[in-house]
């Protein structure tokens, strides 16, 4: 049997065109060209796959299988499903002249109109949408005389044929091949179409209890269709808004912030809009904030035909656009709270961060220089004992031994006013002794570090150096390792080529020395460096007066005061680093983390070099500056 799927032009008859100022009714001119027109409305193939699998929903399958594969040369997609199969005529046969003669006449329009629930089709146009997939479409159906019929039509095409198909076995279904796929489509994976119709039919695919299973025999992969699962924290005091033509229903997840974090716009259980953004009229906080995930379910929006992936602007728009206006201060309350929380969790690890970083850096620049904040012995700020200078061999070592027990004793886990020798558990008790030599524990040879690793000397002057072996969490090894020294380049004189510590003599000529240590453990070689640079004159730092010994490495905080000059201030009375976040310059950095992070970095530099080295000309303070970022910075993580 062959037909003509509307194919013709207006016929001659009684009705004209009405006389000039009168009225008249709307006809179609030529029919072909509008089915052409319809048929080209749909410009993405998934959405045509996911109208497919949609109608076999809608014919109550249970079970539907998608194929992709290549057979005789051309690639095909077949889709098969164990649901009602096409509407019988009075012989008991699939009523595919119907099928193929009413166009825009939906079936389905009418079943909803007398009350039929969880039907998605209204306008008997998405069999067309095959246009954009592949040449031809067949649609095979069983009769109840057991027999397969089948209808193909085929693209850019009027015409459409139904024949009867010989098949050792039928079933209740329906099967629909298009074949072959259009050239521009070899990149149609399984993986995408599972992914697009997991959030393209997420609640009808849950709501209907339907499994959809993906065979890409190209890719030679069994895949299956699962709702989209959203991730974060669902918002259970929002489930649902009334709105004026009937109940918005909301699925609505709080999250940390991410472009990609967006909520959708569904019609009963059917993707309209991937993200409400994509509307002018919703395009606004808290829809767009990046905070949110979910879906937004309004069952009474009218879409457009071709598509159906967007939204007329009508009044039940409107009453959408209303409803959600309700909601959106509650969600903006929510979301900065949870601004707030994500920005406590920020600085608190920026300033663990920086601590770190910091504490590092001291552990290799000179003891001796930077003992204002009382970080080498392990004491708390306002300890007794406090010197403006350490003298001597012996206080450089306890100074070298007391920063790396300060390490390995679990610094990254203080809070600000903390020093880094103590150590407490999460109740702000002193850990047991036992305790700290479980955690302590360490592990093989990893790395090495000189203390102090660089450091300035004067002529025919004597110091101590100490090697730091480490394992890989930094933790110290004193036991089974060997230690030897040696000048590696320059001049100067070791007390002893073997041990943990040595006294290095600077020659009586300025200059650059290089010490190395060699550390081994069994077949396990490393080697640290420290640099000596020896010179005719050193500037010496004394405590001022009324100056107290050490505070420890100050926190910080931030005070908002735009348009104003200076990025930071030291709060000494507080020990806290004042950073202004209202400063053009940390508007720039907070755009990426790494950079607020060496940003912050920099104005400790600043601020504790200002602190430890009061009466310095501009000129030293900046080398000083340069030094700590320097070595803070390497150690930034």
């Amino acid at each position: 049997m062959k037909g003509e799927t509307g194919h013709g032009t207006r016929q001659p008859g009684t009705r004209g065109r009405p006389a000039s100022g009168g009225v008249g009714k709307l006809r179609i001119g030529d029919n072909w060209n509008v089915i052409t027109i319809i048929a080209l409305s749909q410009n993405n193939p998934l959405k045509a796959i996911a109208e497919f699998v949609e109608n076999s929903i809608d014919a109550k399958a249970r079970t539907i299988t998608i194929i992709r594969g290549k057979e005789r040369g051309e690639t095909y997609l077949k889709l098969v499903d164990d649901g009602e199969g096409i509407p019988r005529d009075h012989a008991g046969t699939p009523d595919f002249t119907y099928v193929a003669t009413h166009i825009g006449a939906s079936l389905k329009r009418r079943l909803k109109e007398k009350g039929a629930q969880g039907i998605q089709g209204e306008f008997g146009i998405g069999l067309l949408s095959f246009w954009t997939v592949g040449e031809s479409l067949t649609i095979l159906s069983a009769g109840q005389d057991g027999r397969t019929y089948q209808m193909v039509l085929r693209r850019n095409e009027p015409g459409y044929t139904i024949s009867s198909r010989k098949s050792l076995f039928t079933h209740g279904g329906t099967e629909l091949v298009v074949r072959p796929l259009l050239a521009g489509l070899r990149q149609l994976s399984g993986e995408k179409i599972q992914g697009y119709l997991a959030a393209e039919l997420r609640d009808r695919i849950r709501s209907s209890g339907v499994r959809i299973r993906i065979l890409d025999r190209s890719a030679k992969k069994e895949l299956e269709v699962l709702p989209r699962q959203f991730t974060g924290r669902l918002l259970h005091e929002l489930e649902s808004v009334p709105s004026d033509r009937g109940e918005i229903s909301l699925e609505l997840y709080l999250n940390g912030f991410a472009s990609a974090n967006h909520v959708s716009l569904f019609r009963s259980g059917t993707r309209v809009v991937s993200s409400l953004g994509e509307i002018d009229a919703l395009n606004i906080d808290p829809w767009n904030s990046g905070y949110l995930q979910g879906m937004v379910d309004a069952p009474f929006l009218q879409l457009t035909p071709g598509t159906r992936t967007g939204v007329i602007h009508d009044d039940s728009f409107d009453a959408l656009t209303r409803a959600l206006e309700t909601v959106g201060e509650q969600l903006k309350r929510i979301i900065a709270l949870e601004k707030e929380a994500e920005e406590e969790q920020v600085s608190r690890n920026i300033l663990k961060s920086v601590q770190k970083a910091f504490k590092e850096a001291f552990l290799t620049l000179p003891p001796e220089d930077y003992d204002w904040f009382d970080l080498h012995t392990g004491r708390r700020g306002g300890g007794s004992g406090g010197t403006g200078r350490r003298e001597g061999n012996g206080d450089a070592i306890e100074a070298a031994h007391g920063a790396s027990e300060g390490e390995s004793g679990g610094a990254e886990e203080h809070t600000q006013g903390l020093a880094a020798g103590d150590v407490r558990d999460p109740d702000g008790a002193e850990s047991s002794s036992a305790e700290r030599e479980f955690f302590s524990y360490p592990g093989p040879l990893f790395a090495a570090v000189i203390v102090p690793s660089s450091v300035v000397m004067k002529v025919n002057t004597k110091r101590g150096f100490r090697c730091i072996p480490r394992d890989r969490s930094r933790r110290p090894i004193e036991d089974s390792v060997e230690i030897r020294w040696t000048v590696r380049e320059g001049e100067g004189l070791l007390s002893a080529e073997g041990g943990e510590i040595t006294s290095f003599t600077a020659p009586a000529e300025p200059g650059l020395t290089v010490l190395e240590a060699s550390v081994r453990q069994g077949q396990t070689l490393v080697t640290a460096k420290a640099m000596v640079t020896v010179s005719e004159e050193l500037v010496e730092r004394e405590l001022g007066a009324g100056e107290k010994p050490g505070k420890g490495l100050p926190g910080y905080t931030y005070l908002r005061a735009p348009g104003e000059l200076w990025r930071s201030r030291y709060d000494e009375k507080n020990n806290l680093v004042v950073v202004n976040n209202g400063h053009r310059d940390y508007l720039y950095a907070a755009q990426k983390h790494a950079r607020k992070l060496k940003y912050i970095c920099r104005l400790f530099a600043k601020e504790l070099v200002l602190t430890n080295f009061p009466g310095f000309d501009s000129g030293e303070l900046l080398e000083r500056v340069i030094e700590l970022s320097l070595y803070a910075e390497e150690n930034l993580r």
